[in-house]
C-alpha cells in the first residue's frame, strides 16, 4: 500500500509538473485568467428574434519576400499565385450580401524601400477585383517616438500614392495597422522589435483606425485582455498599454487611445495532445493549422462583439499569406471547405448572417454598433471610412 501510494503521488507530481511545463511554455499565464473570467461573466444573449449577424475577416501579414529579401522573381512568383488563385477560388463562393470573401493584406512598410516597386504595386489588382484591400504592416526596432512618428507618416503617405488605405468624411487618410514580431506598443521581449512605449499614440496621431495584431498567444506579448474589442489607453512611460482597456459599447462614446479588434483566443478541448493538453486556439490559419470545422465553430463560440449588440459577432482570423507552404491550405480545398462550412451552417438567413469583411468594413461595422445602430450590417460597411477616391 505504501510502494503504491508512492508511485502514485509521484506520478501526480510528474503530470503536474508536464501541465506546468506545457502551460508555461505557451504563455497561458498571461491570458488563462481572462478566458475563465469571460467564460464565467454572464454575457448578454443574442435576440433570436432576429438573425445573428457574423462578420468574418481575414487579415494576412502578407510578407512576398519572405526568407528572401534578394529575389524578386520569387516575391512576385508569390503575389502571382495569389493573383491567380484567389479569385478562383473567391468566384465559388459569397455571402449573405452576395459578396465573395474578402481579404486584407497587410503588407509589410519596411519593403517597400528593397527597390521593389513594382511587387508593391501588383497589389493594386486585390482591391480593383473587389477581393480585398491593403494596409499597413510594420516590422521595427530601436525607434525613438519621433523616429516611430516619421516612418508611419511616410509608410502612410506611400502606401496613400497607390491608391491603397481609407479616407474619412474630411478626406484624411486612414490606416489599419498590425505591428511585425507582434510587439504593439513594445511588447516584445526587448526593445529590438519596437522601442517605443507611446506607440498607440503615435498610431492614432498619424490616422491609425484599429491595430489588428493580436491573438499573439503563445508569444510573451499576448495581453491579458483577450476575445474583445476595446480602447487602450497608452501610458508613455512603460510597454503594453493595451493589456487591458475599455470595452466597445453600444450608445458610449469611446475611451481611450486606440481600439484594440481581437481574434478569438480559446482552449480548444477537442483537439488534445496525448489525450491530455487541449490545442491552443489563437486564430491563425496555415498549413500546421488548417481551419477545421471544429475551430470554425469555436471562432464564433468566443463571440466577440460590441457591448450592448450581442447579434452582431466580429471574427477575425489571420495568417502568414505568402508563407509558400501555406498556398493549399489558403487558396485550395482546404480554403473551399472553410468557406463552404461557413457558408452552410452559418448563413442561413434565419438563425445566421454571414457577412464577409474587410478589416475597415469590419472597423465601420463596429462604429456603427457603437453608434446604436442596428438591422442588417451590410448596409454599414462605408459608415465612416471609406476606400481613397
Amino acid at each position: 500500500m505504501i510502494i503504491g501510494g508512492s508511485i502514485f503521488v509521484i506520478l501526480l507530481l510528474v503530470g503536474i509538473t508536464l501541465i506546468g511545463i506545457k502551460c508555461y511554455k505557451n504563455n497561458i499565464h498571461l491570458w488563462l485568467p481572462g478566458h475563465v473570467y469571460v467564460s464565467l461573466a454572464n454575457t448578454p444573449r443574442p435576440n433570436s428574434e432576429r438573425p445573428i449577424d457574423i462578420m468574418f475577416c481575414f487579415v494576412d501579414h502578407y510578407e512576398p519576400h519572405w526568407k528572401d529579401y534578394q529575389s524578386m522573381e520569387r516575391a512576385a512568383a508569390r503575389i502571382e499565385t495569389w493573383l491567380t488563385g484567389y479569385p478562383e477560388l473567391a468566384a465559388r463562393h459569397q455571402d449573405a450580401d452576395g459578396r465573395p470573401p474578402q481579404h486584407t493584406f497587410f503588407y509589410p512598410a519596411e519593403d517597400i524601400h528593397r527597390k521593389n516597386g513594382d511587387i508593391f504595386k501588383m497589389c493594386q489588382a486585390f482591391p480593383k477585383e473587389g477581393l480585398g484591400e491593403v494596409e499597413i504592416h510594420l516590422h521595427h526596432g530601436k525607434d525613438t517616438p519621433e523616429s516611430l512618428k516619421k516612418k508611419l507618416i511616410f509608410y502612410r503617405d506611400r502606401f496613400a500614392e497607390h491608391g491603397f488605405l481609407a479616407e474619412d468624411r474630411e478626406g484624411n487618410i486612414r490606416y489599419a495597422f498590425i505591428h511585425g514580431g507582434w510587439a504593439l506598443d513594445n511588447s516584445g521581449i526587448d526593445y529590438r522589435w519596437c522601442g517605443v512605449n507611446s506607440e498607440l499614440q503615435i498610431l492614432k496621431e498619424t490616422g491609425c483606425y484599429a491595430d489588428f495584431t493580436l491573438p499573439s498567444a503563445p508569444d510573451l506579448s499576448q495581453t491579458r485582455k483577450i476575445n474583445s474589442i476595446y480602447y487602450a489607453i497608452d501610458d508613455p512611460d512603460r510597454p503594453k498599454s493595451h493589456d487591458t482597456g475599455i470595452d466597445a459599447a453600444a450608445g458610449k462614446k469611446p475611451v481611450g487611445d486606440l481600439l484594440i479588434i481581437q481574434g478569438p483566443l480559446a482552449l480548444n478541448w477537442r483537439n488534445r495532445k496525448w489525450g491530455i493538453f487541449p490545442a491552443l486556439e489563437n486564430a491563425d490559419v496555415s498549413y500546421f493549422y488548417p481551419p477545421t470545422r471544429e475551430r470554425i465553430d469555436l471562432w464564433i463560440k468566443q463571440h466577440i462583439c460590441v457591448k450592448g449588440q450581442p447579434n452582431w459577432i466580429f471574427v477575425k482570423v489571420h495568417t502568414h499569406g505568402c508563407q509558400d507552404v501555406s498556398f493549399e491550405t489558403l487558396l485550395g480545398e482546404t480554403a473551399d471547405k472553410m468557406y463552404a462550412y461557413l457558408e452552410e451552417k452559418y448563413n442561413d438567413g434565419t438563425r445566421f448572417r454571414l457577412h464577409y469583411a474587410t478589416s475597415r468594413e469590419m472597423y465601420n461595422i463596429i462604429k456603427a454598433a457603437e453608434a446604436g445602430l442596428s438591422g442588417n450590417p451590410n448596409q454599414y460597411r462605408d459608415y465612416l471610412l471609406v476606400p481613397q477616391t
